[in-house]
């Protein structure tokens, strides 16, 4: 599997700056992490493909890279990603939206209620000043160094040798496709209003979703360029899957993180050869494919194997997805392949969560009758 070069795509242009997009975004540039223990961070990326690139000399933040996909990782949380750190634990203390003009959208944003962050000392790009508060206290940064601009990493340390590096460690990863928040009980329209006014992000779908005992509501956000998709997840009561995450975490935030992949079934079994843990699935689930989804033209046996979920229909196109298991704290990676469908995987949303509050079951933190 062969990475894609460092040379992102080409920027949004001038003409798609307007009332539909104001302040230009176009897509993920990065999502930044800390933790009380960095280089165990660095390792699991590691073992799901990424690659060391570059450091930033300023912050002792290690880029690390697959297809077009960057995530920054403090070696030396200092400030604010210290001090997210003690609050969260191993953690998401930023991400960043790739914008024309950061200047420009940065203004923009505050015109439009968002709030500039006073505490982004210690954050990735050090003394960057076009930070947003984002999500539960963490960083929202919007750059414009990428494309025919060049790249935001280009006054870094580069790691000697880490092309090669690259096209030897990939497991076939390539963009962002989506990360979710979860947030509060009743602070679902306070994001999706946030992202929508500021952004003008639109809603895409909503979902109510119940189990056994637990259950949650779920809205999908996506920004004008189509590129930057952010589910919000709420729960609706004290036990489920997103208010043990609220309590693990202690607050609000970035719960998974959704990668693309043109094969999934070669991506997930080398990544299960270099140690990484999927989450399971009912075995249901596969008996029940072929009835739910004829002539999918997928193979069964190989899913079951590798426990890939489908969805999708004949109009639609088809999607394919699997999740890890929590990888940093609560937090947990997607990886996906689109066959022509641009949900989320809304057939499988029932399936995912009968699966983990299975595990909640197990694990003894919500009780159901016998």
């Amino acid at each position: 599997m062969t990475p894609t070069s460092d040379q992102a795509p080409a920027q949004t242009t001038a003409e798609q700056i307007n009332l539909e997009n104001p302040l230009g975004v176009d897509g993920f540039e990065f999502v930044e992490f800390t933790g009380p223990e960095p280089k165990a961070m660095i390792s699991r990326l590691e073992m799901m493909g990424f690659t060391q690139t570059h450091v930033n000399p300023k912050t002792d933040v290690v880029r690390l890279k697959q297809g077009d996909i960057s995530f920054l990782v403090h070696r030396t949380p200092n400030g604010q990603a210290q001090a997210f750190a003690a609050d969260h634990g191993p953690s998401a203390n930023g991400m960043a939206f790739r914008t024309n003009d950061a200047k420009a959208a940065y203004e923009g944003a505050l015109q439009r209620g968002a709030v500039a962050a006073t505490d982004a000392n210690g954050g990735a790009l050090g003394d960057y000043p076009y930070i947003l508060q984002g999500i539960g206290g963490s960083l929202l940064y919007v750059i414009d160094q990428y494309g025919d601009a060049g790249s935001l990493y280009d006054t870094w340390d580069e790691i000697e040798g880490w092309e090669e590096a690259e096209r030897k460690n990939s497991m076939g990863l390539e963009i962002l496709d989506h990360l979710t928040h979860n947030v509060r009980r009743g602070q679902m329209r306070t994001w999706s209003g946030f992202y929508g006014s500021v952004f003008n992000f639109e809603e895409q779908k909503y979902f109510d979703i119940k189990g056994k005992a637990t259950g949650l509501f779920s809205q999908a956000m996506i920004a004008p360029d189509r590129a930057i998709r952010i589910p919000l997840n709420e729960s609706q009561d004290d036990n489920s899957q997103i208010e043990e995450f609220l309590r693990r975490y202690n607050g609000e935030g970035i719960q998974h993180i959704a990668l693309t992949t043109e094969n999934i079934f070669e991506t997930v079994e080398a990544m299960r050869a270099r140690g990484v843990d999927f989450q399971d699935t009912i075995e249901t689930y596969f008996e029940l494919i072929d009835k739910r989804l004829p002539n999918h033209g997928e193979d069964v046996e190989r899913m079951r194997k590798n426990r890939i979920l489908i969805d999708g229909s004949d109009e639609e196109g088809l999607l394919l997805q699997i999740f890890t298991q929590d990888t940093f704290g609560p937090i947990f990676f997607e990886i996906i392949q689109r066959k022509g469908n641009e949900g989320f995987g809304n057939g499988n949303f029932q399936a995912l969560f009968d699966s983990i509050e299975l595990d909640q079951i197990r694990r003894g933190v919500i009780k159901v009758d016998a």
